[in-house]
């Protein structure tokens, strides 16, 4: 019986997701890139954390908004200037959508828990995509739900492919590949650590779905996949991170995804490299050769994408709290940290060569890079925090803004599509500045 109810649950869900797609906003196939703005965690597939805009130099506040909870993710912008983020907060929204230019509220809505762990992407028609513990969900850019997958665990912030659909990996280790336009599976799902067989599962509770998340943010071995993957929308290859059960190092992992008549998912190499787990998302370069990725005991490695083998590792002296960002000509700006410093690399192929070293301000989130050779980044000031505008050749000081009321880290920057800044705090509150 309890197996009939749970088929015609499954049959229901699949129905309703149908008949939601329906009336939704055509996706179309459009990748991660087509979006504009800053669709996805990191910025795109390849979680460079930059933009193509020409970034100012000179900025002022805007307008800030509290979020309602906790904000450990990034902010997401659409081309057409609409803001996605969600938070912790207990009671209320979870998800919420803002116009850039003005900070009005477009619409909030309420969704399973774990949506924190997962930054929304948007697509080129403003449809948004966001994880909960045990589902994947989609909204028009009204809010509206256009579909809902069940999903085994919670789905970190998914990508596009080159073919359209959209990928993700949940925290325990189940791979998915949507189709963005009706939300059902495109290859069947791929456990990397393999679930109970049909009579170990007779007499084995079901893994709750938000088990481990907490531990996702500091990268430890009770989250098993603790960021969102890295695309090669061109090859299909991804990466990701991986905390295998029982092991005392995290793995960085290679796979393909191959679409077209016959899509399937394979293993590609797998790496033993990150000492206390990862520190960050991986992030690959911009011809995708090199996927850079951090681990807890500061050190951030380079890694040939193509055989998993190390090319040099470099001692940052902190544990990074998020991702480097990687410009499309290689320079790599670590995300800051307790006791951090400002700083810019340079990939040299088999060494790493600091540009510049900044002892005088201390960073407390990722950066993001802009064309025209500026970067920012959230730093301290004194007690609070400011927005440092940078010029990533240098690393010399643009402009300075204080962020009123701000304390303590952010989750990222993130960059419009008409060149506005967005940072939210991790206390839950965001700045958007001009």
């Amino acid at each position: 019986m309890r197996r009939a109810l749970r088929s015609s649950a499954a049959a229901l869900t699949a129905i309703s997701a149908l008949l939601l797609a329906g009336c939704g906003a055509d996706s179309g196939t459009e990748n991660i890139f087509g979006a504009g703005g800053w669709p996805g965690a990191h910025a795109d597939a390849r979680n460079s954390g930059t933009s193509s805009v020409t970034g100012s130099q000179s900025l002022d506040l805007g307008w800030s908004r509290p979020i309602g909870g906790p904000t450990p993710t990034h902010a997401t912008v659409g081309a057409g200037g609409q803001i996605f983020i969600t938070s912790q907060a207990e009671q209320g929204c979870n998800l919420l959508s803002f116009q850039i230019d003005s900070g009005r509220k477009r619409w909030c809505n309420r969704v399973g828990p774990g949506a924190a762990a997962s930054a929304p992407v948007v697509d080129a028609a403003t449809n948004v995509y966001v994880g909960e513990e045990g589902a994947m969900s989609s909204f028009n850019e009204h809010g509206q739900l256009r579909w809902r997958t069940p999903v085994t665990g919670t789905p970190l912030s998914g990508q596009f492919t080159g073919d359209g659909n959209l990928l993700f990996v949940t925290q325990l280790g189940q791979i998915d590949v949507l189709d963005p336009q009706t939300g059902f599976k495109v290859v069947p799902a791929y456990d990397l650590i393999p679930p109970a067989s049909y009579t170990q599962g007779m007499n084995v509770d079901p893994v709750p779905n938000g088990l481990g998340l907490g531990a996702c943010f500091d990268g430890a071995s009770p989250c098993p996949v603790a960021d969102a993957p890295a695309i090669d929308v061109d090859s299909g290859r991804f990466v990701f991170t991986f905390w295998r059960p029982g092991a005392s190092k995290a793995d960085l992992v290679a796979m393909r995804y191959t679409g077209g008549d016959d899509p399937r998912i394979d293993t590609e190499w797998s790496s033993t490299v990150l000492t206390d787990g990862a520190s960050s998302a991986p992030v690959l370069s911009a011809d995708g050769k090199t996927v850079y990725v951090g681990d807890n005991t500061g050190r951030l490695w380079a890694v040939d994408a193509s055989t998993g083998e190390t090319r040099w590792d470099h001692d940052l002296g902190y544990r990074p709290l998020g991702a480097p960002s990687v410009s499309s000509d290689g320079v790599i700006v670590p995300a800051g940290g307790d006791r951090a410093r400002l700083s810019a690399l340079r990939d040299r192929g088999e060494s790493v060569e600091t540009l510049w070293e900044r002892s005088d301000v201390t960073p407390v989130g990722a950066a993001a890079q802009t064309a025209g050779a500026t970067g920012y980044t959230a730093v301290r000031d004194g007690d609070g925090v400011a927005l440092l505008t940078f010029d990533t050749r240098t690393g010399d000081t643009r402009d300075q803004d204080r962020l009123p009321g701000a304390s303590g880290y952010t989750a990222g920057t993130s960059v419009g599509p008409d060149g506005e800044v967005l940072t939210p705090t991790l206390i839950g509150e965001l700045f958007v500045l001009k």
